[in-house]
């Protein structure tokens, strides 16, 4: 399923037990309730980096986070791998910082190693892709901030501009 995210598309929401208004059986509510393991490819040990500020907020609020990036060695205490491949645990999430052109190759690596879901940050937007990892059976969403899906749909109390 391809799902791409924005202010615009709330128009049905519900509440579901204590979090923000979601539509119900929402498919992205789902996937972050039921995900534990997060690789976020493009982590960056720069901490004015979206990438890092998102990542510090996902450890923070319980997922465990593997970093993935072949030019760094350990990112928010974390050892950083240089490929998806390389991982030796279960991935959930693959949490893409990249620029969209390097998006298919990461695709392909995420169906390689079983994830679950690929998740395209803001800006990030590359459909043939989307739609081989759909057709692999993997849940995507392109165009839409990790960070701000799970406060807006988990309605926690950090704000996500303090990160």
């Amino acid at each position: 399923m391809t799902q791409s995210t924005n202010e615009s598309n709330s128009s049905t929401n519900m509440p579901v037990q204590g979090s923000a208004p979601t539509a119900p059986h929402d498919p992205v509510t789902e996937i972050l309730k039921s995900s534990h393991t997060i690789a976020v490819v493009g982590l960056s040990n720069r901490k004015f980096r979206p990438s890092y500020g998102v990542a510090d907020y996902l450890k923070s609020v319980g997922y465990r986070i593997i970093p993935v990036n072949p030019l760094e060695k350990e990112v928010l205490s974390e050892k950083c791998y240089a490929r998806l491949e390389d991982i030796p645990e279960k991935v959930d999430i693959v949490d893409i910082f990249r620029r969209s052109e390097f998006v298919p190759e990461i695709v392909d690596a995420a169906i390689r190693i079983g994830a679950h879901a690929i998740w395209m940050q803001e800006g990030v937007i590359h459909h043939e892709a989307a739609e081989r990892a759909r057709r692999a059976g993997l849940f995507v969403i392109m165009n839409a901030c990790i960070l701000k899906e799970h406060v807006r749909r988990l309605r926690l109390t950090r704000d996500p501009a303090s990160v």
